[in-house]
């Protein structure tokens, strides 16, 4: 079933924008919230401190203060976004609006709409923590949120990088995992799978844990599916077991099914170029293409620009032809620091058609 596109009205910003106002969380407390309408507060931010994990585009604060020590969870859920990507999270401790006292305790970019959570160690009771959310990529995300003592949904975890995995004309694809010895609470695993445009993985098996006549788990597993369609795929194993053993992600591959092989040797032949050669070197550059004629987001990459690059490969040009692709467009934002707000260009790509040597 295709995607349905969410459009987000402009709209003013949640009070929580401010982090003179951010919102107070309660244990397991879900509250709902927007990204759309909200800003920077550049002077109470530093993009220095979370590395390439988080770029601030319109983010909103909040508040927790644990009355027990011990771990908690981010659950993060109901996600409706304009593009594909999701929400970012960053969890840290210091004086709100005074960056050179905060430290990091994680950072996460969650890429999809899937409900997830992210793991916090060790919090102390009476130690206050700020949470700040913001549309990854320029996104605008309406969602849920719930600082809570039980998980949802699977781990944040970054994926692998979609751009290394080598297309196959097979539509097969074959899974191995095994049960690592630190999991023996595991119960079942789930196997999910989200083609990269799509929004949200669907739960494609479920395989309980074998036990032997003597109890002892099975250590080895596999699945094995047949594709309908060409597509870039990621595929996630989770092991789930009891209450004490919050889900695992004992696996992240993904896989790209093409009709078409492309052969051609000439990167430049293979992917869809972007020129950067306006761009001085060192700027930090935000690259997201859409299908021009639906608006669909193909992808998008975070890159440092250097001094002898004058384009970058972004898309394989057989995917975007099997798509029925034709015109690409590509923005570029540009990002100077905080306190100066972001430049964007804009540029339509057009894909070549399909020849007789692909």
């Amino acid at each position: 079933m295709a995607n349905s596109i969410v459009l987000v009205a402009a709209q003013a910003p949640v009070p929580n924008d401010d982090i003179e106002r951010r919102r107070v969380l309660h244990l397991n407390e879900p509250i709902t919230s927007s990204t759309a309408g909200c800003t920077v507060q550049w002077k109470c931010v530093d993009e220095r401190l979370t590395g390439k994990c988080i770029e601030y585009h319109n983010d909103q604060w909040f508040e927790v203060i644990p009355t027990v020590t011990g771990h908690y969870f981010v659950n993060i859920s109901a996600q409706r976004c304009r593009d594909t990507r999701g929400v970012q999270l960053v969890v840290l401790t210091g004086e709100p609006c005074q960056p050179k006292t905060y430290q990091v305790l994680t950072c996460a970019s969650l890429g999809s709409q899937d409900d997830v959570f992210v793991t916090l160690d060790g919090l102390r009771a009476g130690q206050r923590y700020l949470l700040n959310v913001d549309g990854y990529l320029h996104d605008y995300c309406s969602f849920q949120l719930t600082v809570s003592d039980k998980p949802q949904g699977v781990p944040a975890l970054v994926p692998p990088n979609v751009a290394s995995v080598v297309p196959t004309v097979s539509p097969i694809v074959n899974l191995q995992w095994t049960l690592p010895d630190s999991l023996v609470g595991t119960s079942q695993f789930r196997v999910l799978r989200r083609e990269l445009t799509e929004f949200r993985s669907a739960e494609r098996n479920t395989q309980p844990v074998r036990r032997t006549t003597y109890g002892a788990a099975g250590v080895a597993y596999t699945y094995q599916e047949t594709l309908d369609k060409p597509g870039r795929y990621l595929y996630q194993i989770v092991a789930e077991g009891t209450d004490s053993q919050p889900p695992v992600l004992v696996q992240q591959r993904w896989v790209a099914y093409s009709h078409l092989m492309p052969m051609q040797r000439d990167t430049a032949l293979r992917y869809l170029q972007v020129p950067l050669g306006q761009y001085k070197a060192g700027a930090k550059l935000s690259v997201v293409a859409t299908d021009a004629a639906s608006g669909r987001v193909m992808g998008n990459r975070q890159i440092i620009k250097q001094k002898k690059i004058e384009q970058i490969s972004l898309l394989p040009v057989v995917l975007l032809q099997q798509q029925g692709v034709q015109k690409v467009r590509v923005r570029i934002t540009q990002t100077y620091g905080p306190g100066q707000p972001p430049t964007s260009d804009e540029l339509t790509l057009v894909v070549p058609a399909p020849s007789s040597s692909q």
